[in-house]
């Protein structure tokens, strides 16, 4: 199965950089609507930053992407918000998985110089 993928360098404080590889299982181009994409610049980054319910399950938003600036108030149904909460929680899930990913290769950078220090006897009583 041929999945899409991105891949990010990040540098760690020690020096070190890894790569985060982020596989969405998508096979086929996204459908390009929904509210979390920016009219502008396509970005999939937009996010509410007011909201207030109408009547009849309607909502008021006001849009923003943090890419291009753009903003945007408007009056949705319940269906949209729904589905623009479903790429809110998909988003912050992928940002907690890499925040894991960070956090271990970090453990592990920190874990590999404590090592390094005791195996040539840098660390000492006081240190603690």
């Amino acid at each position: 199965m041929n999945r899409d993928h991105s891949v990010r360098r990040i540098v760690l404080p020690s020096g070190k950089s890894i790569e985060v590889v982020r596989f969405d299982g998508r096979t086929e181009t996204p459908a390009r609507d929904g509210l979390h994409l920016c009219q502008d610049c396509e970005s999939e980054l937009v996010q509410p930053l007011e909201w207030r319910a109408t009547t009849d399950d309607r909502w008021e938003l006001t849009l923003h992407c943090p890419n291009c600036d753009w903003n945007c108030r408007g009056i949705y149904s319940q269906e949209e918000l729904e589905g623009l909460e479903e790429q809110l929680d998909l988003g912050v899930e992928a940002i907690v998985r890499d925040l894991q990913r960070l956090t271990c290769a970090n453990m592990a950078d920190e874990i590999e110089r404590f090592s390094a220090a005791l195996e040539a006897d840098l660390i000492l009583p006081e240190d603690f």
